[in-house]
C-alpha cells in the first residue's frame, strides 16, 4: 500500500517535469516514515507506473494520501498550476471534489515537522467526499 502511495507522490512531483531536490527529500521522509528505504524509494522514483484505483482504500487511508500529496505539492516552495491539478485530479480518484485541495492547502505545511490538527482537518475533508 504505501508504495502506490509514494508512486502518486512521484507522479505529482513529476508533473512539473522534474523532481526537485526538496521535493525527493519529502518523498524519501515519507517513505521512511513508512517503513521503506532508501534505495526502495529510489527504484519507485526511477520507474514511476502509473496511478492505478485508489477508490478501495478507507477513508483514513484516502485522506493520508491527499494530505502526503499536498504536503508535497508545497515541499519545493513553488506550486505550479500543473500541481494544483494533479492534487484535485487525484483527489477526484480517491472519492473527494476537487475543491478539497484548496480547502487543505491553507492548512498543510510544507514542513512535515509542523503539523496541524490532523483530526480537524480530516474532518473538513470528510465534507468533501462524494456520496
Amino acid at each position: 500500500m504505501i508504495k502506490e502511495q509514494i508512486n502518486v507522490l512521484i507522479n505529482l512531483a513529476a508533473s512539473d517535469q522534474s523532481i526537485g531536490e526538496k521535493e525527493a527529500k519529502t518523498i524519501h521522509m515519507i517513505g521512511k516514515a513508512n517503513g521503506l528505504s532508501k534505495e526502495e524509494v529510489d527504484v519507485l522514483m526511477k520507474n514511476p507506473k502509473p496511478i492505478g484505483n485508489l477508490s478501495g482504500l478507507t477513508e483514513d487511508q484516502k485522506f493520508e494520501n491527499l494530505y502526503h500529496l499536498i504536503q508535497l505539492m508545497k515541499s519545493d516552495g513553488q506550486v505550479f498550476k500543473s500541481e494544483i491539478h494533479f492534487c484535485e485530479h487525484i483527489a477526484e480518484k480517491l472519492g473527494y471534489k476537487k475543491q478539497v485541495v484548496a480547502e487543505l492547502s491553507s492548512k498543510i505545511y510544507s514542513d512535515p515537522t509542523i503539523t496541524a490538527d490532523r483530526k480537524s482537518m480530516m474532518a473538513r475533508a470528510h465534507k468533501f467526499l462524494v456520496k
